[in-house]
């Protein structure tokens, strides 16, 4: 006889509604906590119990804890036998396949601090996170051995293959608390260059609460967990990979390298998925396709707000209702939508999530009441919330008003929910990804036909928004814009291409030199009504 399924291991209570788990939720952080037990060594009492379900290759491959933990282990002693030790930043330069989980969970199980990079990125968008980390440590494959020889730093790539263990067993796992740090995840870079945020053992704990309810409580029997977001973002390994392993969800990892509606209905076939983190883009292009996708149990997305259309295709498509999550890089999934707790509310993002506590701060930073716009913010001590930037003290402080930590988002409250506004700074929304236009204008300024470069987003209905880079050419130079887009694919990544280039005589600045990038807005939506 087959015997019964084991348990999973959600963080929240099975029974209870949305304010009963909120008021009985308290963040129950033992002394010592470390990711690589939570992931992966702690389940090796299951050794055969599916982790990944590996669609990377050709075919199917169930990849269980115990092969898990024996790539891991392996990974592990070779990097102390490179002398990795506890604190050092290790880069993990991978696609979706079960080596970048592995990757994460022998550096955390030394007690080092991993660093994911977007496999796409260019070199010199490499050599600014690496630099800045002073990682000296990359476990990749060997495409990006290739990639990381054009960037220019003493590295010293691993290739995750060659260092593979025949033993399950559990290497010695380093002895840290919530707060030691584990994970550095750059941001965006929406004011300057990226900043790496620098997250404790705590952050998976963290994300779990909202993990589960966004997807009306993951670990159910018959989960299977997948996104096409890469496992380099917050979203694919916080929001998929990290919270399924843990709770033992089986989360496939499939490489696409470029999302088709096609493909994400063969991988839900074959990966036999029932729950999936669909960022706005993806879903905006199965609705373009009229790809309905049943089946599922649970569709969650984040990232940019949904609109009140998209949620009912997404209700005639899937069968049910998709879940809308919101959160940062500093501190993820503080708010969302769980159909099987609350009705939906058209317009807002949904409630805040057990063990966050969530204000909509006014103009002398107190919390305001129903109906009145003001800065998202969110109070200290939440497990997802980030130590601080890596060697950014005033940018740290500057995140934080007292007790608070500001999102830098605009929002309001109604009857209970977070309705997100808009956001104060520059970043743009594009395809799902958070984009900050400094790395961007930085990039095009390195070209000898550039003077001047401003990058902004202006409205595009299939990406939310698309990058304009505004460009005052250097007298005598007659720049190309197919070439200066070459010049951002190859330099960075084709994510943060600009899909229109525009020639200007000069940009509108400050009297102190800033580019007013609102006016440039202005200009271009002046420009779509004409």
């Amino acid at each position: 006889m087959t015997p019964p399924p084991r348990p999973m291991r959600p963080l929240l209570p099975a029974s209870g509604d949305h304010a009963t788990l909120r008021a009985g939720f308290r963040w129950a952080l033992p002394a010592r906590l470390n990711m690589a037990r939570q992931v992966c060594f702690d389940w090796l009492d299951q050794p055969e119990r599916t982790a990944i379900i590996d669609l990377s290759g050709n075919r199917r491959r169930d990849v269980s804890y115990g092969a898990l933990a024996g790539m891991a282990g392996g990974l592990a002693a070779h990097l102390a036998a490179k002398g990795v030790k506890r604190g050092d930043r290790v880069g993990v330069l991978r696609g979706q396949d079960p080596f970048c989980a592995a990757a994460h969970i022998a550096i955390w199980s030394l007690g080092a601090i991993s660093l994911p990079l977007f496999k796409p990125f260019g070199p010199d968008a490499l050599a600014a996170r690496l630099g800045d980390a002073g990682a000296r440590h990359v476990v990749t494959d060997k495409e990006g051995a290739e990639r990381l020889a054009a960037v220019n730093l003493p590295l010293a790539p691993i290739i995750a293959e060659e260092t593979a263990l025949d033993t399950a067993a559990a290497p010695d796992i380093a002895d840290t608390a919530p707060d030691d740090p584990a994970v550095l995840i750059y941001t965006s870079g929406t004011s300057g260059a990226p900043k790496g945020a620098l997250h404790g053992h705590r952050i998976l704990t963290g994300h779990l609460p909202g993990v589960e309810i966004s997807h009306d409580r993951l670990g159910q029997q018959g989960d299977v967990l997948w996104t096409p977001a890469d496992w380099a973002w917050i979203g694919g390994l916080f929001d998929v990979l990290m919270p399924g392993l843990a709770i033992g969800v089986p989360v496939v990892a499939a490489r696409m390298a470029k999302f088709t509606p096609e493909g994400a209905r063969e991988i839900v076939r074959a990966g036999t998925v029932r729950n999936v983190f669909f960022p706005p883009t993806a879903l905006k292009m199965l609705k373009a396709e009229s790809m309905a996708l049943p089946g599922l149990r649970s569709v969650a997305s984040g990232g940019e707000p949904l609109g009140a259309e998209m949620l009912e295709w997404g209700r005639q498509a899937f069968g049910l209702q998709i879940n809308e999550f919101y959160g940062q890089t500093e501190c993820n999934m503080v708010a969302a939508s769980a159909a099987s707790l609350f009705a939906p509310r058209s317009g807002c993002i949904g409630k805040p999530v057990p063990g966050f506590e969530l204000a909509v701060l006014g103009a002398d930073g107190a919390p305001l009441g129903e109906g009145a716009e003001g800065d998202i913010a969110l109070r200290r001590g939440a497990a997802s919330m980030f130590l601080g930037y890596w060697n950014r003290p005033d940018a740290t402080a500057g995140k934080f008003s007292g007790d608070w930590m500001l999102t830098g988002d605009r929002g309001l409250w109604q009857a209970g929910y977070l309705r997100f506004v808009g956001r104060e700074d520059d970043v743009i929304t594009s395809a799902g990804y958070r984009i900050g236009p400094a790395e961007i204008e930085d990039c095009l300024m390195q070209h000898p036909d550039v003077a001047l470069a401003a990058v902004i987003g202006v409205p595009d209905p299939a990406r939310t928004e698309r990058i304009r880079a505004c460009i005052v050419p250097r007298p005598g130079a007659r720049p190309d814009a197919a070439a200066l887009q070459d010049h951002v694919r190859t330099r960075l990544s084709a994510h943060l291409v600009p899909r229109e280039v525009v020639f200007m005589d000069s940009l509108p600045m400050t009297v102190t030199g800033k580019i007013i990038r609102k006016e440039l807005k202005r200009m271009a939506a002046k420009e779509e009504t004409q």
